[in-house]
């Protein structure tokens, strides 16, 4: 692991005291680090710049925030998912604050998310929990783009995870994709799915989205204490309210 501070420390105090001097120099520049989290010179670059270390969870919030962003626009989806996220983790109202402040910044794509990754491959279950976050994001509009898909496989090579099992996590959340003979019916069933009709007026329709898809987010389920099967009929549920309100934002063109 990469150290800016202690080598720079250690740089220093050679260059004044020979090797007593690069011993102790190495050692503050060691404190400095581990106070300030810095182990890339990139990182250092962003300290230096005013911007602060990211936590675990702001980490993650900034990757949904680039998600999110990367196909140019946020629709009210994203921002719900990011909701249900900060619900899940049982998040305090500063930490709210920090992941909605983490979200946004993820949208600017100007962070370097290489270093913490990284980090974050030495914690396994943290860095599926990441990953699967992130599929969650990615199907909250109702589709995969290329660029989401991309940006999820290359994150995942940094946790030390193959593209395949990467992939693998997108089907526990991707909609189910059936045949149908009638487009007409689609969009009927797509009504009934959300307990909305065809008169419903489009903020009413979000509505009805947002808190179906909170009642029956499979990590809110399984934090109740729900068994195995349970979940697996929430994920289901979840895929099928994703399908629905994708079906209709296109038939009604919502945005």
């Amino acid at each position: 692991m990469l150290w800016p501070g202690t080598l720079i420390g250690a740089g220093a105090g050679f260059a004044i005291a020979s090797i007593p001097g690069a011993m102790l120099g190495a050692l503050l520049g060691q404190a400095l680090d581990r106070r300030l989290q810095l182990h890339s010179w990139a990182q250092l670059r962003e300290r230096l710049g005013g911007r602060a270390a990211l936590r675990n969870d702001e980490l993650l919030f900034v990757l949904l925030g680039r998600l999110a962003k990367s196909n140019g626009r946020v629709v009210d989806g994203h921002i719900q998912q990011a909701r249900v996220e900060m619900r899940s983790l049982d998040m305090a109202e500063p930490a709210q604050r920090r992941a909605i402040a983490a979200f946004n910044r993820g949208k600017s794509g100007s962070d370097r998310v290489h270093p913490y990754l990284r980090l974050l491959k030495a914690q396994p279950h943290a860095a599926e929990g990441v990953l699967r976050a992130c599929w969650r994001m990615v199907w909250a509009d109702g589709k995969a783009s290329t660029a989401e898909r991309e940006l999820i496989v290359l994150w995942g090579k940094w946790l030390g995870w193959t593209p395949q099992q990467v992939q693998a996590l997108a089907r526990d959340y991707e909609p189910e994709r059936k045949p149908l003979a009638n487009p007409g019916g689609a969009y009927q069933q797509a009504l009934q799915t959300l307990g909305v009709t065809a008169t419903t007026e489009p903020a009413a329709i979000k509505r009805a989205y947002r808190r179906l898809l909170s009642r029956h987010h499979p990590d809110k389920v399984a934090g109740n204490g729900a068994s195995p099967a349970q979940v697996r009929e929430a994920t289901e549920k979840t895929r099928e309210l994703h399908s629905a309100y994708a079906v209709i934002r296109e038939r009604r063109d919502l945005r």
